[in-house]
């Protein structure tokens, strides 16, 4: 098993900045990777970004690109997503998830566990 725990989201200005971490424990996936989803209200769950324990190869939904940025630091087992530039259309609950794969990081289905999820609240 895997243990996801999220730091606290909040609640920002639009173009303000976040940072959001998920520390992992328990199995160690070293050979997979790390992604980041959110669920806005009424919307489907939806991949925003992911990268992997290995070189640190990277993903972003085109949504997200250029204003968020995605990092991990394999002695902690702790992956970052940084968010700047915040719109109101960011607002939603935020998860990690891990998985032991490293192809199709953008589906859902490719993630085994998740964590509880996190609220961040864009104001416009």
């Amino acid at each position: 098993q895997v243990q996801l725990v999220e730091s606290e989201g909040g609640l920002v200005q639009a173009g303000g900045s976040l940072r959001l971490s998920c520390a992992a424990s328990g199995r160690t996936l070293s050979n997979g990777a790390m992604g980041w989803f959110r669920q806005a209200p009424g919307k489907e769950r939806e991949s925003v970004a992911a990268i992997t324990w290995s070189f640190g190869l990277t993903y972003y939904a085109d949504s997200v690109k250029g204003r968020f940025t995605i990092s991990r630091d394999n002695a902690k087992a702790t992956v970052y997503l940084q968010m700047n530039s915040l719109k109101h259309e960011d607002t939603a609950v935020y998860y990690c998830a891990a998985t032991g794969s490293v192809g199709r990081l953008w589906e859902k289905g490719t993630y085994a566990y998740w964590g509880l999820g996190t609220q961040v609240t864009v104001s416009s």
